[in-house]
């Protein structure tokens, strides 16, 4: 079975071009196609796909409301926001909402499908073109409280939380710790797990939020 791919945007020549290069890739498959939320969220439920490239500016729904209404369908797919802004209150709000990250519409090919390709292994995908700026600006608003539960992570994991903060993969994670690949996929399980947190998305905006990483601080 590929990676099961569903294309919402409200410009026919943007679909066109993303399945293009979809459909051009080995082990990728586009299984439907919207021009708005409401479809979006028809196609999702018809066709299950494993991961949603979305626009977050469509008419009638936008991207976040239908993210919003497809996490709460049983066993969701991944969500990708696609945007032509680089700094946009609205992909903060994506990010808190649990979608996977967010990719640039003119963003070359080869990055598109290295996206799909980290996003369906699990991964979040963190420009660091636009998340620094982007959590660092919404995030920084106010002086936060650390939440009770960072007391539940060891040193080592809190270590971890501050990695992933700067948008590292498991490999770069690996290598800064001088552990094995395998030790830092346990621990990021268990910062997630004991933070009840979807996914590293979600926990670069906690590490944010809860003071554990500060604005300003580099991604990437």
């Amino acid at each position: 079975m590929g990676i099961r791919i569903v294309i919402a945007d409200d410009q026919a020549m943007v679909r066109v071009g993303l399945r293009m290069v979809v459909d051009s890739e080995e082990g990728m498959e586009v299984v439907g196609e919207a021009s708005d939320g409401h479809e979006a969220l028809a196609v999702v439920r018809r066709t299950r796909p494993d991961i949603v490239l979305m626009d977050i500016s469509m008419p009638r729904m936008d991207g976040l409301a239908a993210a919003k209404q497809i996490f709460e369908e049983p066993a969701p797919p991944k969500v990708v926001m696609l945007t032509t802004f680089d700094t946009d209150e609205n992909l903060y709000a994506a990010l808190r909402a649990g979608t996977s990250g967010f990719l640039l519409k003119v963003s070359p090919p080869e990055q598109l499908v290295e996206a799909i390709r980290v996003v369906h292994a699990g991964d979040a995908l963190l420009d660091p073109a636009v998340t620094s700026r982007v959590i660092a600006s919404f995030a920084g608003r106010h002086d936060p409280a650390p939440p009770p539960q960072l007391a539940d992570l060891t040193p080592r994991e809190l270590e971890v939380l501050r990695l992933l903060a700067r948008g590292l993969t498991n490999a770069e994670i690996a290598r800064e710790l001088f552990v094995g690949e395998a030790t830092v996929k346990t621990h990021v399980a268990r910062v997630l797990m004991k933070l009840r947190l979807r996914d590293r998305a979600q926990a670069v905006v906690f590490a944010y939020e809860s003071g554990v990483v500060r604005p300003g601080a580099a991604i990437g």
